[in-house]
């Protein structure tokens, strides 16, 4: 916690220079601590990066990023072995922690493999963009190369920050720049270990773990889902996919379907959305990506354990059985803490900023959830709340990004074995 909010702190003062702000003069404290959080979260900002910060704002935009998605203690790890060439027991397993490894193991090696893979995937987006740009665009070389790196990292750290004023709006229906985009979006939130988990038994499903074939088919079904639909429901809306023909239409719609899924990219105005739209978004950014990846929100395998935990009771179970594996109690209860601690963070923060503010509900709860699930989609009104309602989504954003994994693995680690029972009685439920 301290690290994330060190960092974020480190780059709001950055952005705080005249140097990084295109007008030559100092950025307000509130502007740059909001700007920071939303990069290093990956979620909301508060004005338009391409126009209010120069180049020298837009690279340290471009780091914190990368630097929220790696994760912190990531770079911890990785600087401590630069220091100390060697980690402790403790380190170990902190490393562990943040990175969900399925087993200790070495944790060089793994933290290693965390920063090649960010890099191989960046790298391919990266050509993908620049070569489209170059050729689709006539941007220069030096441009394309420039905008390319910076979508690629803002993309698979799932982000959603782009230098362009429209967002992706100007690119809906290009397959070249969209596909390349929603595809580092989805394997940055699928998380690490089941990036390194599918590289080694990519072929072989059946020798998955249960993280990852829950995190897999999961992700999957909520894309599928998700993209079928907002595109169904948005397919004549004259504000969103209804000028672009069939075919762009369905591009269009399985982009929409997989940015809240915490990617935070936008290819048509979400204020001009119809309000059940609105709220299908409001699902996906609130369960997010899979653990231990880009991705923000409560995470693929909460939901997922709570709909076996619902599904095990409707049937009348004793137990919960998963793709072969028996779910403990204590994974079941976890699941249900992170879950609830969200809908409560969600629900508070929406009573704030509607005591507040002007807005309506559908705006407001689209843009807490954006906040909490570290998405970036907004309906337009971050710039119109006031102060107030500004930090009140700093200190979501932060939370957001930092609190399910921080919580889950607190319950984790505070299991107790109770010396003594009381006796039971049940109270009428329902």
């Amino acid at each position: 916690m301290l690290g994330f909010l060190g960092i974020t702190a480190f780059g709001a003062g950055l952005l705080m220079l005249p140097v990084s702000a295109e007008s030559g003069r100092p950025t307000s404290l509130l502007i740059a601590l909001f700007t920071a959080t939303g990069a290093m979260s990956g979620a909301l900002v508060i004005v338009d990066t391409s126009t209010h910060f120069s180049i020298v704002g837009e690279v340290v935009v471009m780091l914190l990023i990368q630097a929220g998605g790696l994760g912190i203690m990531t770079l911890a790890s990785l600087l401590g072995l630069l220091v100390v060439r060697r980690f402790r027991l403790r380190m170990q397993l902190t490393a562990q922690a943040e990175t969900k490894a399925l087993g200790l193991g070495d944790v060089r090696r793994l933290l290693g493999r965390i920063v090649l893979l960010s890099a191989f995937f960046e790298l391919i987006v990266a050509v993908a963009l620049s070569i489209r740009l170059v050729v689709g665009y006539q941007r220069s070389v030096g441009r394309a190369v420039y905008e390319g790196v910076f979508h690629s990292i803002s993309a698979f750290n799932n982000a959603g920050i782009s230098l362009y004023p429209r967002n992706l709006i100007d690119f809906a229906t290009d397959p070249w720049i969209s596909l390349p985009i929603a595809f580092a979006s989805i394997a940055g939130g699928l998380g690490f270990p089941v990036l390194l988990e599918l590289g080694r038994r990519f072929r072989k499903p059946g020798r998955w773990t249960l993280h990852t074939k829950i995190t897999v088919w999961g992700s999957g079904l909520l894309f599928v889902v998700g993209a079928a639909v907002i595109t169904a429901a948005e397919w004549n809306n004259p504000g969103t996919l209804g000028p672009f023909s069939a075919p762009g239409k369905v591009l269009a719609g399985f982009f929409a379907g997989v940015t809240p899924r915490t990617a935070g990219f936008n290819n048509v105005d979400i204020a001009s959305m119809y309000p059940a739209t609105l709220l299908v978004q409001d699902v996906l950014m609130f369960i997010g990506g899979g653990s231990a990846g880009t991705a923000g929100g409560i995470k693929v395998t909460t939901f997922a354990l709570l709909a076996f935990v619902l599904y095990a009771e409707i049937r009348g179970e004793p137990t919960v059985h998963v793709m072969g594996r028996r779910l403990s109690g204590g994974v079941q209860r976890q699941a249900l803490t992170v879950a609830l601690v969200g809908v409560a963070l969600v629900v508070g923060c929406t009573l704030i900023l509607l005591a507040i503010s002007p807005f309506d509900l559908d705006q407001v709860l689209f843009e807490v959830i954006s906040a909490f699930g570290s998405v970036g989609l907004t309906t337009g009104i971050t710039a119109a709340l006031p102060p107030l309602g500004q930090v009140v989504l700093i200190v979501l954003m932060l939370v957001g990004r930092v609190g399910p994994i921080t919580l889950g693995t607190a319950l984790a680690l505070r299991e107790r074995v109770r010396r003594y029972e009381l006796p039971e009685e049940r109270p009428i439920v329902g």
